[in-house]
This record gives structure tokens, C-alpha cells and sequence, in this order.
């Protein structure tokens, strides 16, 4: 993992991938932009575990370039793909909202850069904007019930 410097360009495009999310689609814009000043840029190589199932949530993700899978361990040695994420998509909302553990590992398929918000940033973010913390209950809910199937 190497941190990056956020550069004008990353926030240009950081601002366009989540306006398209439904989770930030109604969130004001004066809140996106302090979110901005919070967000980190991380790049990881190819096969690194960004965060593992099991591990305290203390961070919210977007993936910005490359891809990743989701993998959940059911027993010791047996691990279940769930999901594939590309650029846009979010993951780790739901122990950082929960304030639970990791449910799931996530691991890099090629390299990949990431958008990071930190656990004490992310709550200031809910605690400020109402909607957001609607449209983050309400997504939570929605991916504990697609992971009930599996």
C-alpha cells in the first residue's frame, strides 16, 4: 500500500464517480466538498488485501481505478467470492455504519487505487447531512439482505 497525493484531477473525479452513487446523489454540496478535504488516495498492488473480514471498520472506500473482490470466509479454510467491484463502487460502509467488525476481505485483482474516508470523518459526514445518513441506512439494509443469500 503507498499513499498518494490527492491531486485537483482526483477530486474532479472523486466528485463525478460518487455523484453517480446513489449514496452521495442528494448529499449538499457544501458537505461533499468538506468530505473532500478528508478523503486519502492509496494505491495497492496487485493480490494486497486492502482490508480483511474480521478486522475492526475504520474506513470507507471507493474504488477510483482497477478492481477488486469481495470474499467472505464461512469456515476456516473455505472462502466464497461475492462480488467484484470496479470504479465507482463503495465498500466498507457497512462496519464502519455498524461500528461491527469486517465482514468480508477485500483483495486487489490488479492494481488499484482507492479513495479513503476515515471512520471519525465518515460519522462527522452522517452526523452533518441527515439524507446521507438516510441513504447510508438505508444501503446498509440493502447489502445485509443480498448477503443473507448468500
Amino acid at each position: 500500500m503507498e499513499k498518494l497525493r490527492v491531486k485537483e484531477f482526483d477530486t474532479v473525479q472523486f466528485t463525478k464517480m460518487v455523484r453517480r452513487t446513489k449514496l452521495f446523489a442528494n448529499m449538499q454540496m457544501g458537505l461533499l466538498e468538506k468530505i473532500l478535504a478528508w478523503v486519502c488516495l492509496y494505491r495497492y498492488r496487485k493480490g494486497e488485501k486492502i482490508c480483511r473480514q474480521g478486522d475492526p471498520g475504520d474506513s470507507f472506500f471507493v474504488v477510483y481505478e482497477g478492481r477488486v473482490a469481495v470474499s467472505l470466509k464461512h469456515l476456516a479454510f473455505f472462502s466464497k467470492k461475492a462480488a467484484m467491484l470496479g470504479p465507482g463502487d463503495c465498500f466498507g460502509e457497512m462496519s464502519l455504519f455498524r461500528q461491527t467488525p469486517r465482514n468480508a476481505t477485500v483483495t486487489c485483482e490488479e492494481e488499484t487505487k482507492v479513495f479513503v474516508l476515515r471512520s471519525e470523518d465518515f460519522h462527522a459526514a452522517l452526523k452533518d447531512n441527515p439524507v446521507f445518513a438516510e441513504e447510508m441506512k438505508r444501503l446498509v439494509a440493502e447489502r445485509e439482505f443480498q448477503d443473507s443469500g448468500l
